[in-house]
């Protein structure tokens, strides 16, 4: 393939388009990791990510969340705060919410599994 002069620049400038108009993300770093089989934990989520994984897990998360991400089956999630989502894979996960307005993706119901998101009273 022979590329002229003219193609070859706008090209170049498409990719850096692509790359310097990318969103900035308002999450902060430090995100919280609970991995593993029946672990009952207490964290603060320091305005990061709570991200949930395994089985049985029951997480008691204290201030505010930017997000929770549960994957697995049969987790128990209480949080006092989430700002931005809370995405649910897996079935039979419960994740309750005391303050917020976060977007819920429960993708496990779109595949038909039965998961609980819920706003409950602080």
């Amino acid at each position: 393939m022979n590329w002229s002069i003219p193609c070859r620049a706008v090209a170049a400038g498409a990719i850096a388009i692509a790359f310097t108009s990318a969103p900035t993300g308002l999450a902060k770093n430090g995100d919280t990791h609970v991995t593993g089989e029946g672990v009952e934990q207490t964290v603060d989520c320091n305005g990061a990510t709570l991200l949930v994984d395994g089985t049985r897990n029951v997480v008691n998360a204290l201030g505010t969340c930017w997000a929770i991400s549960v994957m697995g089956s049969g987790h128990t999630v209480v949080a006092d705060n989430v700002i931005h989502d809370i995405t649910v894979y897996g079935s039979n996960e419960s994740v309750f919410f005391k303050n917020g307005d976060p977007v819920v993706w429960d993708r496990g119901r779109e595949l038909g599994m039965t998961n609980r998101v819920s706003h409950v009273g602080s």
